[in-house]
C-alpha cells in the first residue's frame, strides 16, 4: 500500500514545503494539498517549489474543481510540471466545494464533471480534445503522463469514476463506505469494458498517533461536518434512500450549516452534531497498532493508497510515528537471502 500526506496550504508556504519534504524522507509515495485559493494560498505555485526539493513524491490537488479551474490552465500547469520534474504529478478531481462555495458559486454538474476528466486526461497527456468549437492541443506536452483521480461519495460520480477515472479517492476510512464505494466503481468499470483492477483506490482521512482518544477527537471532528457537506448534497439529490448506505447519511440529521471561514479547522464551531462514532469510524485515531490494523483492514478492501490528512495540532509526531512505525509494519518485504 502507498502512502500519501494531505496537507493545507496554510501559511506561511515553506511550511507546507517543510513537511511535504520530510513526508518523502519518511518513505511517503504522495504530497497532497486542498485547492481552495481564498481560504489559503494558492497550491499550484507551491508544488513546483515541493517538487524541486523533492526527488520521488507524486505532488497533485485533493481536490480541484472544474468550476474555479479551467481545464485547459490545469493541464497547461501540470503538464508543465512534469515536463520540468519528470512526471510526478496527479490530479485529484471533483464537482467543487469550499473554493466554489466561498465565492458564492455552484459544484458542477456530473456531466460537466465528466467531461472535465476526460478532457483532462487528453489534454495533460499530449492528446487533442474538441473545446469550444475547435480541436486543441498541448503541441509540446508529448512525452508527460499524470493521471486523474475522480472524488465521489454519490452513486452517479462513483459510475462516472469507474467509466473514466484513472483512480478513485474516498475521503473517509470508514471500512463498511469504503467496501460500497469500492464495489460501485469496479462495477461501473467492468460494464464500461474496463479492467476494474486498472482504477486506483485512494482512502483518504485524518490519522492522529495517540494514546489521548478524546483530544483526538476534538482535533478531527472538523472532518466530519465536511463530509456532512458532500453527503447534504447527496441526501437532496437522492433522498434519504437512494442506494446510499445509512452509515453516511444517518449523522447528518442534526446539521444545522457551515462556516466555510472555518474549514478544515480543528475546533470550529459547526460540528458538534458529529457524533464520536463517526469520527471513529471514518478517521484513525490511537495508538501505531491501531493505524496499522485499519490500514490493514483497507488493504484487504484493495485500497492502493492511504492520504494521510494532517490537520491536528500534532503533525509532527504523526508524520513521524508513521515514517518510523506504521509504514515498516505494512510494507512487503523481500528477504536477501533465501
Amino acid at each position: 500500500m502507498d502512502l500519501g500526506v494531505v496537507l493545507q496550504c496554510t501559511p506561511p508556504a515553506s511550511r507546507v514545503v517543510d513537511l511535504a519534504k520530510r513526508a518523502e524522507t519518511l518513505g511517503f509515495d504522495y504530497v497532497w494539498t486542498f485547492d481552495s485559493h481564498i481560504l489559503w494560498e494558492e497550491p499550484y505555485v507551491i508544488y513546483s517549489r515541493i517538487l524541486d526539493e523533492t526527488r520521488k513524491v507524486i505532488v497533485g490537488p485533493m481536490v480541484t474543481n472544474p468550476a474555479t479551474r479551467d481545464l485547459t490552465v490545469t493541464a497547461s500547469v501540470f503538464a508543465t510540471l512534469n515536463e520540468m520534474y519528470g512526471n510526478r504529478t496527479v490530479i485529484g478531481i471533483g464537482r467543487g466545494d469550499s473554493a466554489v462555495r466561498v465565492t458564492n458559486g455552484k459544484p458542477v454538474t456530473v456531466a460537466e464533471l465528466r467531461e472535465a476528466v476526460v478532457q483532462l486526461k487528453d489534454l495533460t497527456n499530449g492528446r487533442p480534445i474538441d473545446y469550444k468549437g475547435s480541436s486543441i492541443r498541448l503541441p509540446w506536452a508529448t512525452d508527460g503522463h499524470t493521471e486523474v483521480f475522480v472524488a465521489a461519495y454519490g452513486p452517479k460520480v462513483l459510475a462516472l469514476t469507474g467509466e473514466v477515472g484513472d483512480g478513485f479517492i474516498l475521503q473517509l476510512a470508514d471500512p463498511q463506505i469504503a467496501a460500497w464505494t469500492i464495489e460501485a466503481v469496479r462495477n461501473a468499470a467492468e460494464a464500461a469494458g474496463r479492467n476494474p483492477d486498472d482504477i486506483y483506490i485512494c482512502v483518504a482521512a485524518p490519522a492522529y498517533v495517540t494514546d489521548d482518544v478524546e483530544h483526538a477527537r476534538d482535533q478531527l471532528r472538523w472532518f466530519g461536518g465536511m463530509v456532512g457537506n458532500h453527503v447534504a448534497d447527496i441526501v437532496e439529490r437522492y433522498g434519504e434512500g437512494g442506494g446510499v448506505p445509512k452509515a453516511l447519511t444517518d449523522y447528518i440529521k442534526d446539521r444545522q450549516g457551515y462556516d466555510y471561514n472555518q474549514h478544515g479547522r480543528a475546533g470550529n464551531t459547526h460540528t458538534d452534531f458529529v457524533p464520536d462514532e463517526i469520527i471513529d469510524r471514518f478517521c484513525i485515531i490511537g495508538p501505531p497498532e491501531e493505524h496499522i490494523r485499519r490500514l490493514e483492514e483497507l488493504k484487504a478492501l484493495g485500497v492502493d493508497q492511504f492520504a494521510v490528512y494532517l490537520q491536528h495540532d500534532d503533525k509532527d509526531h504523526t508524520l513521524l510515528e508513521y515514517g518510523e512505525r506504521i509504514l515498516p509494519a505494512i510494507a512487503e518485504t523481500v528477504d536477501a537471502k533465501s
